[in-house]
């Protein structure tokens, strides 16, 4: 399997197992399938609240010997609770604990919003913090922080626009390295795309497939006539054209499923040479189409709209 590089030659999988909306019960067997599969990357995050079972695979994966630790290369992302300078360190022991790791591959700040300490979950404008308040830049001083401790060996952003990532590379000494952000053939994001392969971040795109859990009114992108069309032409499924899709983009994907065959066959995505005809045709499809708007931040009265959150 073909990986992305960062500056300093460390390698990153281009394509993962996403963990978001995994169920107790089932991530444990999902990380252990994938893991068996041929999967060395997966996507964490403490709000999701499965890093403890997660913990448990890896350290059963690593015990009876089916891949050694440093052949995985694992996320976790802080929360927006957890943006104060003092709690960013917090934050990643935490999640390093509980996935049962000395350090992290990759440490994404989740969002550009920021909570008040302890508010995990919004409710009313008072568990919202300004960005006056806790500015995403004093954010990021201690991101670095803990990449220069060694808890993390590299750091990033997830949902982040130009204006933000350009504001955050004027005021840091290490650069955001990649930055994780919805990408689907519905949502392209070319221009963000560009910029961040320009200025050497990496890209991991979230919700590949479309996420059904947040647009389930739709069949989905796999009932596209030219996804079809496509994957009749190269013998393989819908779902694996539109992750060579995102593979071939220069992103890697990390499609969630807790379903061992499914699983299996997504990871066949890394065999699938889509051509640049395939590609043309995928590119007629975007609507500029966002499943998530982040609207879970957006209060009357608060300090956050869906304007100011993506820069429109």
């Amino acid at each position: 399997m073909n990986d992305l590089f960062f500056k300093n030659g460390n390698s990153f999988p281009k394509f993962g197992l996403g963990t978001w909306l995994s169920k107790p019960g089932e991530v444990y067997h999902a990380v252990i399938n994938a893991i068996n599969a041929g999967y060395r990357h997966i996507d964490c995050a403490y709000i999701y609240g499965n890093e403890k079972e997660i913990g448990n695979a890896l350290t059963d994966a690593f015990t009876n010997g089916l891949v050694k630790r440093e052949d995985m290369f694992i996320t976790s992302k802080l929360w927006n609770s957890d943006h104060a300078a003092a709690r960013v360190e917090i934050a990643i022991r935490k999640s390093m604990c509980d996935l049962q790791l000395d350090y992290l591959d990759l440490y994404l700040m989740h969002w550009p919003v920021a909570f008040k300490t302890e508010h995990e979950q919004v409710k009313t404008v008072a568990d919202l913090a300004s960005l006056t308040e806790i500015p995403l830049e004093k954010t990021w001083e201690a991101m670095e922080q803990v990449a220069k401790n060694g808890l993390a060996r590299h750091i990033g952003v997830s949902n982040f626009n130009i204006p933000k990532l350009e504001n955050l590379m004027l005021n840091s000494q290490i650069k955001p390295e990649v930055n994780q952000i919805e990408l689907h053939p519905y949502f392209q994001q070319p221009a963000l795309v560009e910029y961040c392969l320009k200025n050497k971040i990496l890209v991991t795109a979230y919700s590949p497939l479309g996420s059904r859990h947040l647009i389930n009114t739709e069949q989905g992108i796999q009932s596209e006539k030219i996804i079809i069309e496509i994957a009749q032409k190269h013998n393989c499924t819908e779902v694996q054209v539109i992750l060579a899709w995102g593979i071939q983009r220069g992103t890697s994907v990390i499609p969630k499923s807790v379903n061992k065959l499914r699983i299996h066959e997504n990871l066949k995505a890394t065999e699938v040479k889509l051509d640049v005809d395939d590609m043309i045709k995928i590119k007629t499809l975007d609507r500029g189409q966002r499943i998530s708007k982040g609207l879970y931040v957006v209060l009357q009265g608060g300090f956050y709209t869906y304007e100011n959150i993506w820069e429109l």
